[in-house]
């Protein structure tokens, strides 16, 4: 009997062949295009590796609260994110990721491209590792670690931006900590208004069609601010306008129906829970999309530009992503959310603290609400860390509820200490180490190109 895990790795390796088929076939016109063959190889690399393990943190929360099923939620994600990606990626992307280095100091084209591949590969290596491990990581912060490494290796430690390398260390607090803060209070307002009354399920009917408006509002802002610029550019009073008119339909068309499934309940925790399931399959596929129109095009950047240098022999801060560079963003991440993406999905939706559907919603609004604010305050933040802080939030909350209940020992321990330590070492090293293979790699190139 075959292997799954032979028969995953024939799969991914026949995607590849594809891809370096369809550069050789179609880039013929492209001068010495093997640089664009290699950079296409890592390119699908990466993207797989991303399915891997950014995706997760979008579908994990439904799929351990039983919302959704694993399958299902592979198959939402794996159509959402591609279609984000390939529907509102953008036509454009930042070479060089959020100005970490300043690529005046690498006046060489040969040597741009050089260090571009070595930050997509070793970006995507590490990816690899973090999915075997079992650790949720910054897709973004793995980038910006693989640029970084390259570019110290290519001009010295000068060519790094400290400032803005600050700011996304920031971010490694900020994150988790505004995710974490948000999803324990909206489930604290869950538990108060809801499970802590005499009529749970009266509660909820009035409760309920409030929340999803909320969860309508934010999701609808974020899609605006950051899953359309593609097809629409708007600000943000204009984007949280629609958000709030939207806001006020689907609490109208909610409210009955709300009332009318809940005939068929009981007032018991386990039937009002089943009331959060729609929502969290809709947040579900709308954070895949958004994900995959604000994510994916800065994931496969350094693929963008590769490509740029290559054609035009020159570098350029800013680089046109082609529809087969978006393509191979697109088909790679679900194909690696189909074949490695359960893990993780374990990870984050089960292996951290036990979830139901009211946590999960709780961090599903921590998602999209927290991007809102950062966004606006101009706060670095990444959407794993925001995610995962989510889940970590509701599980302390839970701890400190406990403590406080009388009639409990305040003992139990909802999140699990190993878990916490394994994903936040490899949060602090994600950059860093990202770096270090770049820089191995791109000695490896040079010495071989030269």
């Amino acid at each position: 009997m075959v292997d799954s895990g032979f028969k995953k790795l024939v799969v991914a390796s026949i995607f590849i062949i594809f891809v370096v088929l369809y550069i050789s076939i179609s880039q013929t016109h492209v001068e010495n295009n093997t640089f664009l063959i290699i950079g296409a190889v890592f390119g699908a690399y990466m993207a797989m590796n991303i399915g891997a393990n950014d995706v997760a943190n979008n579908v994990g929360p439904a799929v351990g609260s039983k919302a959704l099923t694993m399958f299902g939620a592979i198959l939402i994600a794996a159509i959402f994110e591609a279609s984000g990606a390939l529907i509102a990626g953008g036509d454009v992307v930042k070479t060089i990721k959020k100005g970490i280095i300043d690529p005046g100091m690498l006046d060489n084209p040969d040597v741009f491209i050089w260090a571009m591949t070595a930050a997509l590969f070793s970006a995507a290596i590490w990816l690899n590792f973090a999915t075997y491990v079992g650790a949720p990581v910054s897709t973004t912060h793995s980038i910006v670690g693989g640029i970084m490494g390259a570019g110290i290796a290519a001009a010295g430690f000068q060519i790094v931006s400290w400032g803005t390398m600050g700011t996304i260390v920031a971010s490694w607090v900020i994150s988790p900590v505004l995710g974490g803060l948000i999803a324990a209070l909206f489930l604290y307002f869950i538990k108060q208004t809801i499970l802590n009354t005499e009529d749970m399920l009266e509660s909820a009917k009035k409760i309920v069609p409030i929340l999803i408006s909320v969860m309508t509002m934010a999701f609808v802002t974020y899609l605006m601010l950051k899953g359309v610029k593609k097809i629409i550019k708007v600000d943000f009073i204009t984007a949280l306008s629609i958000g709030v008119i939207s806001s006020f339909v689907i609490y109208f068309i909610i409210k009955p129906m709300i009332a009318k499934t809940s005939l068929t309940l009981r007032s018991i925790k386990e039937d009002v829970n089943s009331l959060f399931t729609v929502p969290l399959i809709f947040s579900a596929a709308l954070l895949s999309f958004a994900h995959g129109a604000n994510d994916v095009a800065n994931a496969i950047g350094p693929l963008a530009a590769i490509n740029d240098a290559v054609v035009n022999g020159g570098i350029s801060t800013k680089a046109s992503i082609p529809l087969w560079v978006m393509s191979i963003g697109a088909f790679g991440i679900a194909i690696g959310l189909a074949l490695y993406g359960p893990k993780l999905i374990k990870t984050v939706g089960s292996e951290i603290t036990e979830l139901d559907q009211m946590r999960a919603f709780s961090i599903a609004m921590a998602a999209s609400i927290t991007v809102i604010i950062a966004s606006q305050l101009g706060l670095p933040v990444s959407s794993t860390h925001i995610a995962v802080g989510g889940v970590f939030g509701v599980g302390f909350l839970r701890e400190y509820l406990d403590k406080k209940d009388p009639n409990k020992s305040g003992d139990e321990k909802y999140v699990k200490r190993d878990a916490i330590k394994k994903i936040i070492a490899a949060w602090i090293i994600t950059v860093p180490a990202a770096a270090v293979i770049s820089g191995i790699i791109f000695y490896v190139i040079k010495m071989i190109m030269a």
